[in-house]
């Protein structure tokens, strides 16, 4: 029985595992599994999708990054390649985490930072942008002022030609009037110099020989043909041109007047014929002659009112007449000028002939002074004495009527002499006893000897003072660099060196031409407070020294220096350049740091042809991370 039940069972167990079989085979012809190359196609397709997803978010983050830096991948002064890749620390978010910081809150704190230093960037932009556009202008107002000054300076170069060129225009007159071809218009620039008298002593010894026509100047058309009136016309005009001063322009001003009032005279002549120009013109002098100037401005007045009445006039001649008051208005300033011409001339003769007198007064004094020391002063003091009493006797001289040609009947005279002044006996006396006076009161004044000529003796140049310059001339015109300035600063020495070569060779200083290298230094600070556009102090990176010593005695030995260290000052020492006679010793104040004594860093220390070089620059420390 039991043998029958479980074969019962395990029959039920095969049907069973029959049947999932053939379940699994219908299932299987049903719906067949995909190849193992389709499976591997598919896997290829999900990672290259995943692999485009994630290249597109990391140029995501690197555009979101280069907005927020001005600087590229293959531009920036980091030389970093990977500056647009954003930088994940690891172990700083480690440490978030540790702290109990979100992913979500870090992000959130990122992306503010961001903002931040977006806006941040923005500000700087701008103020960028502000601080070129204010150099722009500044630039552009440099521009504007350079231009200005260099309009003000060709104004003042062609203010100075044109004064030279007067001036030279003056200096032909004066040439031509001393060598007795002068023109018409030299007569009048050599009246108008007295305006103004020269105060310069050089100037007045050119006006000797020059003298000036005491008659008015418009009078000088008297005596020209129509040839010379027209030159005369072009010469004022070119006066007018180059006068800068105001009466000057005035006296040209009105002359012209005159000119053209002449040539108009010419014309008139040449058409109406000589004898009706000369009536009309004879008519309006006789009016106009002998007014002074308000006279004639009061008759110009009263002209033009009558013109302008609308009476019934002879328009004709008041129109010709206020043409002429015009011109007489001219002649009488001219006038007026002129008489302030002969009176500033007079006054100067006056003046330097009271300094010739001076001058012949004090060498008589001399004169009288050396005579009194030889032992002639008896002789002097008689002389004087004498002529003191020679002047009593001349004043109590009785009067004598012989003395007096017998009266003459003034009717018998002709009409010339009647007009001579009448002098009474008493008057002609005074005048006499004055004229004495003033002949017995005068001292004899010598020919004033020509003073001789001083040659002032110049010293000739030493060859040693030729040489030192010819030296100090070579390094001098050397163009100096865009980094290199003068530097010629010469410090005093503490304890100056006795010389035992005094007594035989004069002690100087040498000459010397030096420069000092200054640059920018890019360390790490500056780097990062500074920029080109912003750049930090200069700082000092270097020396070069030149000193010429062209004339040693003893060209053996070569000049040394030293550097001298001063107790409380590490900033600064002293660099001591000692040489042999008859050079003192000479020092500089440089900055105290190690030199470069490489002579691939520009070190040199020569002494050649007397020429002592010492050019050095400072060690620069670099230190690694």
């Amino acid at each position: 029985m039991y043998k029958t039940r479980a074969l019962v069972l395990l029959s039920a167990g095969v049907r069973r595992l029959v049947w999932r079989s053939c379940k699994s085979l219908t299932v299987d012809m049903a719906f067949p599994r995909p190849s193992l190359e389709r499976k591997r196609d598919k896997s290829a397709d999900r990672k290259a999708r995943k692999a485009e997803k994630k290249r597109a978010r990391e140029e995501e983050e690197a555009r979101q990054v280069a907005e927020l830096s001005v600087y590229s991948a293959t531009d920036n002064p980091f030389h970093d390649v990977n500056l647009g890749q954003q930088f994940r620390w690891h172990k700083k978010n480690e440490k978030e985490r540790k702290q109990g910081l979100t992913l979500e809150e870090a992000q959130r704190r990122d992306a503010l930072r961001r903002q931040e230093a977006k806006e941040e960037l923005e500000r700087l932009n701008r103020r960028r942008a502000e601080r070129e556009a204010d150099q722009r202008l500044r630039e552009e107002e440099e521009v504007k002022m350079h231009r200005l000054a260099e309009s003000a300076q060709m104004a003042d170069w062609l203010s100075k030609e044109e004064d030279f060129q007067l001036e030279q225009e003056r200096r032909r007159a004066a040439i031509r009037i001393k060598e007795k071809r002068a023109k018409a218009i030299d007569f009048l620039a050599l009246n108008l110099r007295y305006v103004n008298p020269p105060q310069d002593e050089e100037e007045e010894e050119e006006d000797d020989g020059l003298e000036i026509d005491l008659d008015e100047p418009y009078n000088i058309f008297d005596s020209l043909t129509p040839e010379q009136v027209e030159e005369l016309h072009e010469d004022i005009e070119r006066y007018l041109r180059l006068e800068q001063s105001d009466i000057n322009i005035e006296f040209w001003t009105n002359m012209m007047v005159v000119c053209k009032d002449q040539l108009d005279h010419i014309k008139a002549n040449k058409h109406l014929g000589a004898e009706a120009a000369a009536a009309v013109e004879a008519d309006i002098t006789a009016l106009l002659k002998g007014k002074s100037y308000d006279h004639l401005v009061a008759l110009q007045k009263h002209v033009q009112t009558k013109l302008t009445s609308g009476e019934p006039i002879d328009t004709d001649y008041w129109e010709g007449l206020l043409k002429k008051l015009l011109v007489w208005k001219a002649k009488a300033k001219l006038k007026a000028l002129h008489e302030v011409v002969v009176r500033n001339r007079l006054e100067q003769l006056r003046k330097r002939q009271r300094d010739e007198a001076l001058q012949a007064q004090e060498e008589l004094l001399a004169g009288v002074a050396k005579s009194a020391s030889r032992g002639d002063a008896r002789n002097v003091v008689a002389v004087m004495n004498a002529q003191q009493e020679a002047e009593a006797a001349e004043e109590v001289e009785p009067y004598d009527r012989s003395m007096s040609p017998p009266p003459v009947d003034i009717r018998k005279l002709s009409y010339e002499e009647r007009q001579i002044d009448i002098v009474t006996a008493k008057e002609g006396l005074r005048a006499l006893m004055e004229q004495r006076r003033s002949v017995a009161g005068s001292r004899f004044v010598p020919k004033t000897a020509q003073a001789p000529v001083e040659v002032e003796i110049v010293e000739p140049a030493s060859g040693a003072d030729l040489a030192s310059e010819a030296l100090y001339r070579a390094e001098a015109e050397k163009e100096l660099d865009e980094e290199e300035e003068l530097f010629n600063v010469e410090e005093n020495i503490a304890h100056p060196t006795s010389y035992n070569w005094e007594d035989k060779y004069r002690p100087r200083k040498p000459r010397y031409f030096n420069r000092v290298h200054t640059g920018y230094e890019w360390n790490k600070y500056n780097q990062t407070h500074y920029d080109t556009d912003n750049p930090p102090p200069k700082v000092v990176q270097g020396y070069k020294f030149n000193i010429f010593y062209p004339d040693l005695i003893d060209k053996s030995k070569a000049p040394t220096y030293k550097i001298v260290k001063e107790p409380g000052n590490d900033e600064t020492v002293l660099l001591h350049f000692t040489a042999g006679p008859p050079y003192e010793d000479i020092a500089f104040r440089i900055v105290n740091r190690e030199w470069e004594f490489s002579h691939k860093r520009g070190f040199r220390s020569s002494f050649d042809r007397g020429c002592l070089s010492l050019w050095f620059n400072f060690r620069r420390n670099f230190y690694r991370k």
